[in-house]
């Protein structure tokens, strides 16, 4: 049996990918967007595109990470995998833009992963 903080938490990553979603492909050039990332009007516009590709990745990130809790079956593989995909993409970001995506995006995906594993 899961516990209800592991559930918890595995639903938080996906909201918080979900968030992520709308900040890249929705609010990147809008004043909040631009804000959030540190971006001039200029940069904004000029990546805007890349921008929204990433923010759909995010999105399909939570839709797994939301589909792992709705599951019948294969809910703990599910889990796993899509945990993992965040944790990797958290480390990626982390060591090539900053560090900062590493606590946001990564650590908490890793503290749902340990969860996960823990006797319940």
């Amino acid at each position: 049996m899961i516990s209800t903080l592991t559930l918890v938490l595995i639903g938080l990553v996906a909201v918080l990918h979900l968030y992520f979603l709308v900040l890249e492909m929705f609010l990147w050039t809008k004043p909040f967007g631009r804000k959030t990332f540190r971006l001039t009007p200029e940069m904004a516009e000029a990546t805007k595109t890349l921008a929204a590709n990433q923010g759909l990745y995010n999105g399909f990130l939570a839709a797994g990470l939301i589909w792992s809790l709705l599951a019948d079956h294969g809910a703990f593989e599910l889990r796993i995998f899509f945990l993992t995909c965040v944790i990797v993409a958290g480390l990626y970001g982390g060591a090539t833009v900053g560090k900062k995506i590493f606590y946001i995006q990564a650590l908490p995906a890793l503290i749902a992963l340990v969860l996960l594993h823990l006797p319940h």
